[in-house]
């Protein structure tokens, strides 16, 4: 990326950096050093403590410190429904989980880092090029 901008970290990044896959550690450092500034949504934060093995929450607890947290307000939530209803439309199966983190990005307008890009093809949402 050329600017600095903020990126929304989704759950599957967040885990691989907390476990040290796929680079993941090395490549969120050298966005820091960029300039960009590493974000998440309060549902990731959820999902990461739901999936904790015994041993990790305070390595979590210090990683998840470290970046900005978007709550999930009205307007979210309201963007997020209508992103599962558009897909519901169509014949497609969704989760709401990730139409609050899209619709958190969306709201904000930051692109997402995740691993799961085909539940992240949403028009009007960047996603973030990971290696």
């Amino acid at each position: 990326m050329s600017q600095a901008t903020t990126l929304l970290l989704d759950t599957t990044v967040l885990i691989d950096a907390l476990r040290n896959r796929n680079n993941r550690r090395r490549l969120l450092a050298g966005l820091v050093a960029s300039g960009q500034t590493l974000a998440t949504s309060t549902l990731n934060v959820a999902e990461v403590y739901g999936g904790l093995r015994p041993g990790e929450e305070q390595a979590t607890r210090t990683f998840l410190s470290a970046l900005d947290l978007f709550p999930v307000s009205a307007a979210i939530a309201e963007r997020a429904g209508q992103l599962k209803a558009s897909f519901r439309r169509v014949g497609q199966t969704c989760s709401i989980a990730d139409m609050i983190v899209a619709a958190t990005a969306m709201e904000n307008g930051f692109p997402v880092a995740t691993d799961n890009r085909k539940d992240f093809q949403i028009p009007g949402l960047t996603l973030f090029p990971l290696p």
